[in-house]
């Protein structure tokens, strides 16, 4: 029996004129790193676009209907990049209260065996203020390896500049604690020998 299916053939996903295009135009709908941001009209390759991009909303083709929201992805955009500012403001105020101290142990020359890195210091940040920020933003150019107060710069925004202010000290090896009354062993053993000896050298006296 010849069973006639009544589906309709299955339509590309993208014109014809899509998959011939070797880099083809589109519309990001987003932010892509390396790539662009919201409304940007950018090329890609051909591949990237049908396989990525636009199967997953990230981008639209480049048509007269899609040209028509640009407005609406140009003010998404605005809208994002004021929320990032207003985060980074913030941040950057919560940085500059703080007050941290850092430990470095130090030879008796005051020479540094340790360093204080930019991953150190974004570890520490993520422990007072619980954000992550990537090593990168710390501008470092070498290991901290001296003591007294320090300041470090963290761009958390391209119009954003913390200032993150510390202190590092010298690490000081603590001293075992002596009780106040402890009795050293072996040092009252003599004074009882010696009253012993006192005592006995006077009994022959009191007996005369």
């Amino acid at each position: 029996v010849l069973v006639l299916s009544s589906c309709h053939p299955r339509q590309p996903i993208f014109p014809r004129r899509f998959n011939h295009m070797p880099s083809p135009e589109i519309i990001l709908t987003e932010s892509i790193p390396g790539l662009g941001a919201e409304a940007e009209v950018v090329k890609v390759r051909r591949g990237y676009a049908r396989n990525f991009l636009l199967p997953q909303g990230k981008a639209y083709e480049v048509t007269k209907r899609s040209l028509r929201q640009l407005d609406n992805l140009k003010a998404k955009r605005a809208s994002r990049e004021a929320a990032e500012l207003n985060e980074a403001e913030e941040l950057a105020r919560r940085i500059g209260k703080l007050k941290v101290t850092f430990t470095l142990e130090t030879g008796e020359t005051g020479k540094a065996f340790g360093s204080i890195t930019a991953q150190d210091l974004v570890k520490r940040l993520k422990n007072e203020l619980g954000n992550d920020i990537d090593r990168h933003r710390v501008v470092l150019e070498h290991p901290i390896k001296t003591t007294g107060e320090h300041e470090v710069p963290i761009k958390l925004h391209h119009d954003v500049m913390a200032k993150f202010n510390f202190q590092v000290k010298q690490a000081k090896e603590e001293e075992p604690a002596h009780e106040p009354n402890a009795t050293v062993p072996g040092k009252d053993r003599p004074t009882q020998e010696r009253s012993g000896q006192n005592k006995r050298g006077k009994e022959p006296a009191q007996r005369g």
